[in-house]
């Protein structure tokens, strides 16, 4: 997706040669315009599945479920990171470990919004370590319900996450894959290309 390739070499901060900063765009501050495109293109690219719902969890995924959820016709639900007192008391869970927080906590999901009628895509922002996106599969599969596969915004293809799904057998889709990165450099899967423009860590 070269527009969203061009947004991240133009506005992207690398903080290192694991940590990109996207927040003027997609993850704190969001270019609404832009994260529709990027739900119409999850849409068409798992066109030829009949998703029922699309799954993400909170907080940075939640814009790009909901752009796919709206590009599909379909609900989307998001796995919270907390039991609120007024989720219900069945409810799928699995246990995550945050790269970016350090932190381990349990997502759950409210059973009866998905079960094994259901067709899902999962989407998120990130995949790196791939802790969270194998959280939602494992809940996903402990419902009952078939995956359709997972759509990541951005990838850093240099960490172990895609492996770890396509070892269960998921099916991934990212619309930029990082190669490498460093402060003022970062490269795609797809030609290779650096850009010096991206912006050196302040």
């Amino acid at each position: 997706m070269e527009i969203l390739q061009e947004r991240i070499r133009r506005e992207g901060r690398i903080l290192s040669d694991t940590v990109l900063k996207v927040d003027s765009f997609l993850n704190h501050q969001v270019d609404t315009a832009l994260a529709l495109e990027i739900g119409r293109e999850f849409a068409r690219i798992f066109a030829d599945k009949p998703v029922t719902k699309v799954l993400t969890i909170e907080a940075s995924g939640i814009q790009f479920a909901m752009a796919t959820g709206i590009a599909l016709g379909v609900p989307f639900v998001y796995a919270k990171k907390k039991k609120a007192v007024t989720l219900a008391d069945k409810v799928y869970s699995a246990p995550v470990r945050s790269f970016t927080r350090g932190e381990e906590y349990q997502v759950c999901v409210a059973q009866q919004y998905l079960g094994p009628s259901d067709k899902v895509l999962i989407v998120d922002d990130f995949l790196a370590t791939g802790a969270a996106l194998v959280g939602l599969v494992d809940i996903v599969r402990e419902a009952g319900a078939e995956l359709a596969g997972v759509g990541c915004v951005i990838e850093k293809s240099f960490q172990e996450g895609r492996g770890l799904l396509e070892e269960k057998g998921v099916r991934v889709h990212s619309l930029a894959r990082i190669v490498s990165m460093s402060p003022g450099d970062v490269r795609f899967a797809d030609n290779g290309s650096s850009n010096p423009r991206i912006k050196e860590p302040v």
